[in-house]
């Protein structure tokens, strides 16, 4: 019988055992399974959303129930596939209770593994999906569709380097039709459109 050797510490599959064992709050005595991530780990843009929802919680991957599909389907219009051109987390590993927002405790719970996943795929863009993503990340509270589509740096160690781009959550989008002009849907295009410009030529950033 041959037994596979131990993951490396500084590795996404020991990142995921240790997630899978983690016991830093209580959302583990609900889930189903702990969700890491999905995409391309070698992808230079990460994508941060809030939390797994139930269908997530079920199939151990993040954005893969109606918003993630959404997701998707935006990101492919923009020219960038979501497996093969970015690398898919969240702020907390485990799915809140009846998908409510997690706490903040959560979120400072779960910030060791969030910041171990960002140094170990290295990304150079990260997108904030939502809200909940751009206070558990930044510390912004409110203000997601005055600050979506703009790039923002950060003084905090792990980002420095890194362009971050706060867009509007899928689910918010899932309640508007319309891709007229100036629409929520519309505006989420523009600003994915803005960062494939910017992975293609970052001078793209030269003009903040």
């Amino acid at each position: 019988m041959t037994t596979s050797p131990p993951a490396p510490f500084d590795s996404l599959e020991q990142l995921r055992l240790d997630c899978a064992a983690c016991r830093r709050c209580g959302l583990v005595q609900e889930r189903q399974q702990v969700v890491v991530s999905r995409g391309n780990p070698a992808a230079r843009l990460m994508l941060i959303g809030e939390g797994p929802g139930a269908q997530e919680d079920s199939a151990g991957l993040p954005f893969v129930g109606r918003s993630g599909q959404l997701l998707d389907q935006l990101l492919a219009a923009a020219g960038l596939d979501s497996n093969r051109d970015a690398y898919v987390c969240n702020v907390v590993k485990c799915r809140p209770p009846g998908n409510r927002k997690p706490k903040p405790v959560e979120m400072t719970a779960c910030r060791p593994w969030l910041e171990r996943q960002i140094a170990l795929v290295n990304p150079a863009v990260i997108l904030l999906v939502g809200a909940t993503a751009l206070e558990g990340v930044l510390g912004i509270k409110g203000g997601i569709t005055r600050l979506r589509g703009q790039w923002h740096s950060s003084e905090i160690e792990i980002f420095c380097g890194r362009r971050l781009m706060p867009i509007l959550h899928p689910s918010y989008l899932l309640r508007f039709n319309s891709e007229v002009e100036g629409s929520p849907r519309a505006l989420t295009a523009t600003d994915l459109l803005q960062v494939r410009r910017y992975l293609l030529d970052p001078s793209e950033a030269e003009m903040l």
